[in-house]
């Protein structure tokens, strides 16, 4: 089917009187655009006036109506194109409220949307202010970026606090680290994220909470919060090996499975390793999370301790956490590999690092939640439902269908 053009609003011939007046140069052409812009912003507002008094101006059905016109004021919008000023008509008694600007409004619509959009994507306050008034030649303050960005705050909160679902399947812990003004000084503090898969296998990131170090006691009250907020059970809660946070787990969600993320236990286990052997210590831990039971697994851990004699504090460190190291293993092969590593999580700190990279430091613990809850909203958007999902749904009705049902969910 062939597209119609769309309708034609300026003649061709009322463009070139515009443009023979005005000139064709860059700078004319916007300068062309904002006086067009002016004119017609300020017919439609005298088109609402005249809709609220009931009558055109000079007509003799307002004399004596109890209302009129009384002149106008004029006030500076900022847009895409620049700095416009307008005329804003008024009435005598005062309560024309106009719809297209409204009253005390400062800035065109979708301004604000280009500065939060700037602000995520790791811009500082003055990148903001250069970037418009090299693009726009509009001046903008620190305290109206602020009070732009003071919005997203509102919102964080808001979804910082939003009800949650009944039970997770599996819900990711970790921590990074990000640089903030604390009581004075700059230090390196602990961002948690809880990153949760739901029964639809869609990721949602529960929570943000900030403290001066990650520990498990920590980790409790983040744990607490997601149980008030509605979180009854989790199946499988995946962890980094900090000390007592399985017990703290435990301790909100006595049912749920504690498996710690293979990534980080070969992280630790590199601890040990020196430069020139990392690679090929890599390569041989791998089969004992790629095996097909808990048993290769083990058997595959002896053949790596054999192999590797210099390295005893490896094997010791796996077999000490070898309970929390397997649960895995019972899952379904398709999803194994969301399950045992914390790939999920990881990856969303990678894109979140990426955003916080160009910061020295936040001013603030609240400017740092405000430009993680926008990295997050846009990293969210692309996701997609985790790949081999329902095999990972039947397993999980026929392992604790009975506590998904009790949690309240109706499968």
């Amino acid at each position: 089917m062939k597209r119609q053009k769309p309708e034609r609003v300026f003649s061709d011939a009322l463009l070139d009187e515009l443009l023979s007046v005005q000139g064709r140069k860059p700078e004319d052409i916007q300068g062309l655009l904002k006086q067009i812009t002016k004119e017609v912003v300020e017919r439609a507002l005298q088109g609402e006036l005249t809709q609220h008094l009931g009558y055109a101006k000079h007509d003799p059905a307002g004399r004596h109506s109890g209302d009129s016109r009384n002149g106008a004021t004029t006030k500076t919008l900022k847009g895409d194109f620049g700095e416009v000023e307008v005329e804003t008509p008024r009435d005598r008694n005062g309560d024309f409220e106009p719809q297209l600007i409204k009253k005390n409004q400062t800035r065109w619509s979708g301004f604000d949307d280009k500065i939060i959009s700037m602000y995520a994507r790791g811009m500082t306050t003055r990148e903001i202010q250069g970037h418009l008034e090299e693009m726009y030649q509009v001046e903008v303050s620190p305290s109206l970026i602020s009070d732009v960005t003071e919005g997203v705050m509102e919102q964080a909160r808001a979804w910082q606090n939003r009800p949650l679902e009944a039970f997770y399947g599996i819900v990711f812990l970790d921590a990074l680290y990000v640089k903030m003004r604390h009581e004075g000084r700059v230090e390196n503090r602990a961002v948690y994220v809880a990153l949760g898969i739901n029964l639809e296998g869609k990721k949602e990131v529960l929570g943000l909470w900030t403290s001066a170090a990650e520990g498990a006691k920590f980790w409790l009250n983040v744990l607490t919060e997601l149980r008030n907020r509605g979180v009854r059970d989790i199946y499988l809660v995946c962890v980094d090996g900090l000390k007592g946070f399985p017990q703290a787990i435990e301790s909100i969600y006595p049912k749920a499975q504690v498996q710690l993320c293979i990534v980080h236990m070969v992280r630790a286990s590199l601890n040990y390793v020196t430069w020139k052997d990392r690679k090929k210590a890599i390569a041989d831990l791998k089969p004992i999370y790629r095996a097909t039971t808990a048993d290769e697994a083990e058997r595959q851990l002896g053949e790596f301790e054999a192999k590797w004699p210099k390295y005893p504090a490896i094997a010791k460190l796996w077999r000490e956490h070898w309970e929390r190291v397997t649960p895995f293993f019972a899952f379904p092969e398709e999803v194994r590999k969301v399950v045992y590593t914390t790939n999920a999580v990881e990856s969303l700190h990678m894109s979140l690092r990426k955003i916080i990279k160009t910061r020295g430091s936040f001013p603030t613990e609240e400017a740092a939640i405000k430009l993680l809850y926008l990295a997050l909203s846009k990293v969210a958007a692309k996701w997609e439902t985790v790949q081999n999902w329902k095999q990972m749904l039947n397993y999980l009705e026929t392992m604790c269908g009975d506590r998904i049902r009790e949690a309240g969910v109706r499968t």
